[in-house]
């Protein structure tokens, strides 16, 4: 059954999608549809080859990764590019690295654009690396939580009234969180 959040790939749409932190056995069933429905797909960087395999052999693979200190593509182009291939009926999907695509990076932002530009977007969560990394911490002899923090900031993030970075907390009592992190975030 499909949930009502991402619809079976429709062309016309646009799907950001997390790849997961590594191979393909770590993908969900629905980044797999979608890769595998994809006529553009666009690949980070991050992505293995051998998820990029999957891809139908009609699909049009274009890699778009961003590393700093190389050149990249701008993300006018990637965005210009996901318009004009969704308004012509294709299934675009933008496979992103590391899981879950709006957590470090700018793809909310990119969905808002996508959006205002009339395309139907959708936001296809995977399995985030920073879930896989932090469940080896788990075992309550290593560590008894972790915190993610963004890698890069913008120059306009020290800008006062800007908001602050947030503590994602699992399975902690709020009462302790709130003592222990007080003024965190």
């Amino acid at each position: 059954m499909n949930s009502p959040e991402t619809p079976l790939p429709s062309p016309g749409c646009c799907y950001l999608v997390g790849a997961g932190p590594g191979g393909p056995e770590l993908l969900t069933v629905k980044a797999l549809k979608l890769i595998q429905a994809a006529t553009l797909l666009l690949v980070d960087d991050l992505v293995s080859p051998e998820i990029v395999a999957l891809a139908s052999p009609a699909a049009r693979v274009i890699q778009v990764g961003k590393r700093g200190g190389r050149e990249s593509s701008s993300q006018a182009f990637i965005e210009k590019l996901m318009v004009m291939a969704a308004g012509q009926g294709e299934v675009v999907v933008w496979l992103k690295g590391g899981g879950e695509p709006v957590t470090f990076d700018s793809d909310g932002e990119e969905a808002e654009r996508l959006k205002a530009a009339g395309v139907p977007v959708h936001v296809v969560s995977g399995i985030t690396s920073e879930r896989v990394s932090a469940a080896s911490l788990m075992p309550s002899h290593h560590a008894h939580g972790a915190i993610f923090i963004a890698g890069k900031v913008r120059p306009d993030d020290a800008t006062p009234g800007r908001t602050r970075p947030g503590l994602v907390a699992y399975r902690g009592a709020p009462c302790e969180i709130e003592t222990r992190c007080a003024g965190f975030a």
